[in-house]
């Protein structure tokens, strides 16, 4: 019995945002019990939402915040490859969902350190010099989609989505099981959405 080839499934995040780190630990589960491999991309909700003017000042506040991370993220994989970006990544949200630490340099410098990364990449925060690789790898996951939606993205099959949008992060079985919808969803034509309002706050266990 030869086993079967992994779907690739390319997987865009910005890490400072809730939704997107639980369905990347989802993904995780479905690597555990489908033949799945993640390919990690990064977005950015700053990049997304820095010429809207109506946005709350708390929402503006937290976009500020956003580049530092994304930044570092694209200057890892320059430098050591894409594949360096799962670790940091996990790294990076342990740090800010979990533990609820500031998305500054000792964060980021400790988060680089248990991914095995240099601290010096930290420098790349306040560094516009890896912007148009951000604002290429951002582009590349959203126009897939469309602007009107955010983080996460999910490609798979020659299909793109954003989402999904859950909470708590289904494990084992369950993860299975909505992994199998997506991609029934991925092989049906012409389907692009469904939808509820959210009427819990992201949960992380």
């Amino acid at each position: 019995m030869t086993q079967q080839e992994p779907t690739q499934a390319d997987f865009w995040f910005d890490p400072i945002c809730p939704w997107a780190w639980i369905a990347s630990r989802w993904m995780l589960e479905v690597e555990k019990v489908r033949p799945v491999k993640i390919v990690w991309h990064v977005m950015s909700l700053s990049v997304l939402n820095e010429d809207k003017e109506d946005l709350p000042e708390r929402y503006r506040e937290l976009l500020a915040t956003g580049w530092g991370p994304v930044r570092v993220c694209v200057a890892a994989a320059q430098a050591h490859g894409p594949e360096v970006l799962g670790p940091l990544y996990t790294a990076l949200g342990t740090r800010f969902h979990h533990e609820k630490l500031p998305r500054d340099r000792a964060t980021i410098t400790s988060a680089l350190a248990e991914a095995g990364l240099p601290a010096g990449l930290a420098d790349a925060m306040d560094s516009t010099e890896y912007d148009e690789a951000l604002r290429a790898s951002h582009s590349d996951g959203i126009e897939r989609v469309g602007y009107e939606v955010g983080t996460p993205i999910i490609s798979v099959n020659g299909m793109s989505v954003f989402g999904p949008v859950v909470s708590p992060i289904p494990r084992g079985e369950a993860a299975a099981r909505l992994w199998d919808g997506v991609l029934l969803i991925a092989g049906t034509d012409g389907f692009f959405e469904l939808k509820r309002s959210r009427t819990r706050d992201p949960i992380f266990d």
